[in-house]
């Protein structure tokens, strides 16, 4: 690996460019599909069967997929699961992928049941940023949507991540009509009082546990309609490694509000991301099931260059698209603890 690394260093490029022209320079590495709660838009609450461990990628043969990345353009990676936290010796790891050349951002996201313990250590091992998903401020409806009772944990540990320097922090709400649609106002509001960054992410429709309907779709229009209310809002320009959100300030809020609206205003002309699973496969897109399994030939030796050319045509052939709309509904074949938040 240290080979690699010093081999690549001198060779920085920057030339993951699809066939529609879009730079990929975002890589989503999901470490695990396991997670500690049961989201009822995620995951069944039972029966839901796991990888065995000798089947998800090593923490070195993700650092090599990651060093090959870097070598061609990857600037940013984000840090999904599952749950990132859950898998053991996940701080070293990032301590590791924070020294690899190229890289300018590292993020992780996090449900925050085990951030409290976590966050000191992780702000000194070199993350950059967290964002920890909540999609309820009131401990009796967080029960019901994750199935599980960690709120106190979680807050405490978005407080204990304020704590350690981590800053802004953004939260994650995915929003549903009939179920977290009256607390969008409260989450807005949390932005005049903290530096965070509130995210609101329309509800999309992955695996065969996804119980999305008409009736639950909640737009992005729809929700900032409703924080116009609470004062003038403009405005905010993305810088090149930014996700998908669409982002705004309320005038005299210390924070942010995004929006992603991957079905009701899709930005899959500025798409600049590409996954791995924790089982070993590349996607160029979160909604299609194509994908390239880049664990097989790492376990059989395969050589750089390989790899190199198995990670560049999946870059190539990214869809133009996702083909998802509120009104014609598809599923990807896998749920999203398997492909990766």
């Amino acid at each position: 690996m240290e080979e690699l690394k010093t081999q690549l260093a001198s060779n920085l490029k920057n030339d993951f460019v699809d066939k529609y022209q879009r730079v990929i320079n975002y890589l989503r590495l999901s470490v695990t599909d396991r997670c500690n709660l049961r989201c009822i838009y995620c995951m069944p609450e039972e029966g839901l069967k796991f990888e065995p461990r000798n089947k998800i990628l090593t923490y070195e043969e993700m650092l090599r997929v990651v060093t090959l990345c870097a070598w061609h353009g990857i600037r940013k990676v984000r840090l999904t699961g599952g749950e990132p936290l859950v898998r053991k010796g996940i701080v070293p790891f990032i301590e590791k992928l924070c020294h690899i050349d190229g890289l300018q951002e590292i993020t992780l996201t996090t449900n925050g049941v085990l951030l409290k313990d976590l966050a000191r250590p992780l702000r000194k091992c070199g993350l950059h940023r967290i964002n920890v998903s909540m999609d309820t401020l009131r401990p009796e409806k967080f029960y019901r949507i994750t199935r599980r009772n960690y709120f106190d944990q979680v807050w405490k540990g978005i407080e204990e991540a304020q704590s350690a320097g981590f800053d802004p922090i953004k939260i994650n709400v995915v929003s549903m009509r009939g179920i977290n649609d009256d607390e969008i106002l409260d989450f807005a509001r949390l932005t005049f009082k903290e530096t965070f960054q509130i995210r609101f992410i329309e509800m999309m429709p992955l695996g065969e546990t996804n119980v999305l309907s008409a009736a639950m779709f909640l737009s992005i229009g729809e929700i900032l309609n409703m924080i116009r209310g609470l004062g003038v809002i403009r405005s905010i320009e993305s810088n090149p490694l930014d996700g998908p959100a669409q982002r705004y300030a309320i005038d005299g809020a210390k924070g942010e509000i995004g929006l992603i609206g991957a079905l009701s205003h899709s930005f899959c002309k500025k798409c600049n991301r590409l996954r791995l699973t924790a089982d070993g496969h590349l996607r160029g897109c979160l909604f299609s099931d194509q994908e390239t399994d880049i664990k097989t030939p790492i376990r059989q030796g395969k050589s750089n260059e390989f790899l190199l050319e198995q990670i560049t045509n999946t870059v190539s052939n990214k869809p133009k698209n996702h083909g998802q709309n509120i009104y014609s509904l598809r599923r990807s074949v896998r749920p999203m603890n398997s492909i990766g938040g």
